[in-house]
C-alpha cells in the first residue's frame, strides 16, 4: 500500500466530500450542535492542513482534531472493502475496491 497514494485519495475525498469518493457520516453529539456551528464544523474539515507527525504518523491524511467555538471536534476516514461497508479494505489505496467514509465527531464521542 502506498501512503502517498491514500494520502491523495483521502485528500481529494475531504476536500471535496464528494459523495462518489465516500461518505460522510457526523456523530449524534455533532448532528446535536446549534445549526450555524454544524455548518461551520462542516465547511472546516475540508480545509484541515495542520498535518503534523503526531496526528499524522503514516503521511496518510486520515485524522485531523481542531477546536471550533469552545468544543473539541475530531474527523477521521475509515476504509471498507466495499459499499456494503461490511469488512475493512485490505487496500485503501485501490479506490475501486475501497469506500471511505469521513466521520466528523466530538472529542468525547472518540
Amino acid at each position: 500500500m502506498s501512503a502517498a497514494k491514500i494520502r491523495e485519495l483521502n485528500d481529494a475525498f475531504r476536500t471535496s466530500m464528494d459523495h462518489r469518493l465516500g461518505r460522510v457520516m457526523m456523530t449524534p453529539g455533532v448532528d446535536a450542535l446549534p445549526s450555524d456551528v454544524k455548518a461551520m464544523v462542516v465547511r472546516r474539515v475540508p480545509t484541515f492542513s495542520e498535518f503534523t507527525p503526531d496526528n499524522d504518523p503514516h503521511g496518510e491524511h486520515d485524522f485531523g482534531a481542531f477546536t471550533l467555538a469552545g468544543r473539541k471536534l475530531f474527523w477521521q476516514i475509515g476504509y471498507y472493502k466495499n459499499s456494503a461497508m461490511r469488512f475493512g479494505s485490505e487496500d485503501p489505496a485501490d479506490p475501486a475496491q475501497t469506500t471511505r467514509v469521513l466521520t466528523i465527531m466530538l472529542a468525547e464521542e472518540y
